[in-house]
């Protein structure tokens, strides 16, 4: 049975992505700070996997190392090692230049980038599959500063474990242009479809990153 871990598992993208891979059989790992998120999305992905999989929750702050590492831990430890691993946590915020401090740069920086470090350093050594980030931001503004720099980040990021983990891992970010919202052209399970063709893309055509919408969007 193949599974599927999503970090960040909120009503939006990451319960939908779970969805997806849920009706292809995908046993399914959901990892979210709040229990009642989990429970919420465990409820929708359930209905959606039938009895085809598993759906198994943890919850951890991600900015926490130690208490993410044990979570995800719990997770192998119910369902192995992933052969799908999202990170779909952010801190999604309307600031400026000198709108926030160093903590909560600080704070928006270890949702939006570090706690992908940390949950990709755990398990992308023992994993052979994909790592998909949630990405967005094609173009940086400064009415969004934190996350024009987190998105700008992930893309590094992604470069970076390329580097290091190809060809066992297929490292590539979705860029969502726009506000996500169901019943638009941002809609989540439209979204969600672009995780599950990267993941089966065939080695020697995998792309790296994969852009939802138009970039003009991102500004609204």
């Amino acid at each position: 049975m193949s599974t599927v871990f999503v970090l960040g598992a909120g009503p939006g993208i990451g319960t939908a992505v779970a969805r997806r891979f849920a009706r292809e059989g995908f046993d399914v790992g959901l990892l979210a700070r709040s229990p009642e998120t989990l429970s919420r999305a465990a409820s929708s992905v359930g209905s959606a996997a039938g009895s085809a999989g598993r759906v198994v929750t943890a919850d951890a702050d991600v900015t926490d190392e130690a208490a993410l590492h044990a979570a995800l831990e719990r997770l192998v430890g119910e369902l192995g090692v992933p052969d799908v691993l999202v990170y779909n946590a952010a801190i999604i915020q309307a600031d400026g230049i000198g709108d926030l401090d160093a903590a909560g740069h600080r704070d928006a920086w270890a949702v939006n980038v570090v706690g992908a470090v940390s949950a990709a350093s755990f398990l992308l050594p023992r994993m052979s599959g994909t790592f998909l980030l949630t990405g967005g931001m094609p173009e940086p503004l400064p009415q969004l500063t934190s996350l024009s720099l987190g998105k700008a980040g992930v893309r590094a990021l992604v470069s970076l474990l390329d580097r290091q983990f190809a060809p066992d891992v297929h490292v590539a970010t979705v860029t969502v242009c726009g506000p996500v919202a169901p019943g638009t052209a941002y809609d989540p399970d439209d979204i969600a479809e672009h995780y599950w063709a990267l993941h089966t893309q065939p080695a020697g055509s995998w792309e790296h990153e994969v852009r939802h919408g138009d970039p003009a969007d991102a500004a609204g």
